[in-house]
């Protein structure tokens, strides 16, 4: 697809949005189309309407746009592949799609992480800028295609929290050996400073605390987390979630089933990702205030990362990716646009959005 074509995809999704309120436009009108019908395997435990629900999102806008013509399967991850082969299982053609993060799969090529986010990245705002019209998803698109597949973005949980712990950080020797459940660049960067990352799926984070076999897990914010009854097991909530100022999640499609779909069929999976990008971060920020409101009257105590822990992190973080780039071209090729790009964002964001964000925060607490 054309870098055009996208793009007015892209912001079709906009203007499509408002019909998807209830009527939706059907595409397949009078033209003789195929029936489609695929499967989709997710990353995320289907507890979570937010997340999953990106997932269910998308089957309901693929099927409202072509009368029912394209049909999108949503199947347990265990049915076809554990989240962690979801990235095989699209690759090969097991599964038509998949509804993941690329940062799950650095162990195939650590610049997938640029498609969901970087320790000290962009923010959810910044990324989509990045992607629909910074050259982003040119450079993303070329490193998927080397996998034969097509991506494209399906969400953003926003800046994260930092996670449970059971003990205090207070400086940077309480991360020594801490047992921590986290994915990613952050894990490395966790490693870095002593502690001892573990990979699990989201699902089994809590029984993990529980049973003491680790010390602290981090998911995304407060309205998953109280799903996944993270307040149950843990006391301690710490922000921000430096390792994921914003965390994109995407739909993957291997290239030969979505290079057969009709034109009017692909241009439905451009505006319904498109839409689903907006959706699920319009539900995270809807939904997060009151969770947290919950937590905080239950007695959850929210604390702030040292200073000091955030320096060594960040340092820690591009140490790393400026020693990937010598070694990974693929992630050289992406890493030195995507930080040209980031500090021009960021010299125009601090200048209006940080100092408008940060005087109504300020206002409201001194009203």
């Amino acid at each position: 697809m054309e870098r055009r074509d996208f793009l007015s995809g892209a912001m079709g999704a906009a203007s499509a949005a408002a019909a998807f309120s209830g009527v939706m436009p059907s595409i397949a009108h009078a033209q003789s189309l195929p029936s489609v019908s695929w499967r989709l395997t997710s990353s995320f435990p289907k507890s979570l309407d937010t997340i999953y629900g990106g997932a269910e999102q998308f089957a309901r806008i693929i099927d409202g746009l072509t009368g029912g013509k394209f049909k999108i399967a949503i199947v347990e991850a265990a049915a076809i592949a554990p989240a962690k082969n979801a990235f095989e299982a699209v690759q090969t053609g097991t599964v038509e799609c998949a509804h993941t993060a690329g940062y799950y799969f650095l162990g195939v090529n650590k610049a997938l992480a640029f498609d969901t986010t970087l320790p000290f990245g962009m923010n959810q705002r910044q990324h989509n800028a990045w992607v629909y019209q910074g050259g982003g998803q040119e450079l993303l698109r070329d490193l998927f295609g080397q996998y034969n597949m097509v991506n494209f973005p399906m969400g953003n949980t926003g800046a994260q929290m930092g996670g449970w712990y059971n003990k205090e950080i207070r400086t940077l020797e309480d991360v020594k050996g801490l047992k921590i459940r986290i994915p990613g660049f952050g894990a490395e960067i966790w490693k870095r400073l002593g502690a001892e990352p573990v990979s699990l799926p989201g699902g089994e984070i809590a029984a993990a605390l529980r049973d003491k076999k680790i010390d602290a897990g981090e998911w995304v914010g407060p309205y998953d987390d109280d799903k996944l009854g993270l307040p149950l097991v843990a006391r301690f909530y710490y922000y921000p979630a430096w390792w994921e100022p914003a965390a994109a999640l995407s739909l993957y499609v291997n290239k030969a089933a979505y290079d057969a779909l009709p034109a009017p069929y692909r241009e439905a999976v451009t505006v319904a990702t498109g839409w689903v990008n907006q959706w699920m971060m319009a539900a995270y920020d809807t939904r997060n205030p009151a969770a947290y409101k919950k937590m905080i009257g239950s007695g959850t105590r929210v604390q702030l990362f040292p200073n000091s822990f955030m320096i060594a992190a960040y340092r820690s973080a591009f140490s790393i990716y400026d020693a990937e780039a010598t070694v990974n071209p693929a992630f050289k090729k992406i890493y030195e646009p995507w930080k040209r790009y980031r500090a021009e964002i960021n010299e125009w964001h601090k200048t209006a959005e940080a100092a408008m964000t940060n005087f109504l925060v300020n206002w409201r607490a001194e009203g």
